[in-house]
């Protein structure tokens, strides 16, 4: 009998670890969540305002109450993730945005519109999209969490491509009231169930560990490098460590990464809405604006992947700071000159950097943060940013009136970017004075 035979190879080791059943209920969560978006909304915006006989700057109002409402719920969300785990929140928050869809198709007033798509669709949105999945995956995950949430994350990327395409050729074929009805119904397919059967709260309650290696039989006494240590005490690091309210709200970094991803959310939330109008006000031609919008759109979701296994093998300030240039740079050569090849390169460019916004973004909060109290520091980071982000879209559209012109909005967005990159690298990762440990 040999005595040293790694207990990682016994038959017991699952062939594929539950962590990516996790990941796939993220990606079809992801997935229904484009349903909310501004782009989806969009393909709805004429018919909704001559139906119920609302104006187009009222109806706008709508999609700003949204973001406020899920800045507000997003420290309590946060709270429970860490808590109770995301499998009934999402299943539930599934459950209230598939009612809410479905009652959309019943409305006849803009008033009753509103208050379905805030309390219901919005709500339940909130509950499942965002904070359950990426702190459940960043939970389940240390080593390859960069790829985790990046495969997660292509099912919005996807999503933001198709979406409106299909919302678009239901609209043609069903009208827009029951197109309503099947997101409600796709919604309640495609995440109440894979919530309920696969969603768990981390891998020690299933006797695992993050990314499927054992503590106790990944590196073998006899093998361990500094390397192996290395990881093994960032696992355990990154399960123990509690961080408290207080604790975090004095913390500098906290703020910093509130500051940074804040103001580069005001120009990604203004760009998104106003990019097909500036690029129409140039002079070019509808298709050429819905070109650029889908050059944008394909890029942010084809280096998806690359800022997952970037996010991985370099020390995440650095890898942000790359992604902040390479979004400024595309942006000042896409407004350096009227020309379309310029123009088209410099959207190309920053679409890249824009792949890695949302993994390298929840890859630093879990790095500094660990595992323990993540959903508590996500939800009172989300509160922030997302207040930031509901000011870009106003703050575009101002500019445009008071000048004539987007040119002071963008040449705004790409100075921004650059003081996120320096920022980035100000913010260290956080010193806890008194350690608090988690149970178990």
């Amino acid at each position: 009998m040999n005595s040293k035979t790694p207990s990682h190879y016994s038959a017991s080791q699952p062939r594929i670890f539950y962590g990516w059943y996790i990941v796939g209920v993220g990606f079809l969560s992801h997935i229904v969540c484009a349903f909310h978006l501004s782009s989806t909304l969009s393909v709805f915006l004429r018919p909704l305002t001559e139906d119920l006989g609302v104006s187009r700057g009222l109806f706008s109002l709508l999609r700003s109450g949204e973001i406020v409402i899920g800045a507000v719920m997003a420290p309590l969300v946060g709270t429970w993730v860490d808590r109770y785990g995301g499998r009934w929140l999402m299943a539930g928050g599934a459950s209230l945005a598939g009612i809410g869809f479905l009652l959309l198709s019943q409305v006849t007033a803009f008033w009753q519109f509103l208050i379905v798509r805030w309390f219901l669709v919005t709500v339940g949105g909130v509950f499942m999209c965002y904070i359950a999945v990426t702190v459940t995956i960043s939970r389940w995950f240390v080593r390859r969490r960069g790829r985790a949430i990046a495969i997660a994350t292509l099912g919005q990327g996807i999503s933001k491509v198709g979406i409106p395409l299909l919302a678009a050729t239901l609209f043609v074929w069903l009208g827009w009231r029951h197109t309503w009805s099947v997101f409600g119904i796709v919604t309640v397919v495609l995440v109440v169930v894979p919530a309920i059967a696969f969603m768990r709260r981390n891998p020690e309650e299933m006797g695992l560990q993050p990314d499927g290696i054992s503590l106790s039989s990944d590196f073998p006494a006899e093998t361990e490098t500094e390397s192996a240590r290395a990881i093994s005490d960032t696992r355990n690091f990154e399960k123990s460590i509690v961080w408290t309210r207080g604790e975090v709200v004095r913390s500098r970094v906290f703020w910093l990464l509130c500051l940074t991803f804040g103001m580069a959310n005001v120009g990604i939330a203004g760009l998104n809405l106003h990019v097909f109008a500036h690029i129409s006000d140039m002079g070019y031609p509808s298709f050429i604006a819905a070109t650029v919008m889908g050059i944008i759109a394909f890029t942010q979701l084809g280096s998806t992947m690359f800022w997952g296994f970037i996010s991985e093998r370099v020390e995440i300030r650095k890898a942000t700071m790359l992604m902040f240039l390479i979004q400024a740079t595309g942006i000042g050569i896409a407004i350096a000159t009227g020309q379309l090849v310029p123009i088209y390169a410099g959207f190309f460019l920053y679409g890249i950097g824009l792949g890695g916004s949302l993994v390298l973004q929840e890859m630093i909060w879990a790095t500094y943060y660990g595992r323990a109290s993540l959903g508590m520091v996500r939800g009172l980071g989300m509160l922030i940013t997302l207040t930031f982000g509901a000011g870009g879209v106003p703050f575009f559209g101002f500019i445009f009136d008071a000048t004539g012109s987007y040119a002071i909005s963008f040449i705004t967005f790409a100075v921004g970017l650059l003081i996120c990159a320096f920022l980035t690298l100000l913010a260290g990762a956080p010193q806890k004075q008194n350690l608090i440990y988690a149970k178990g």
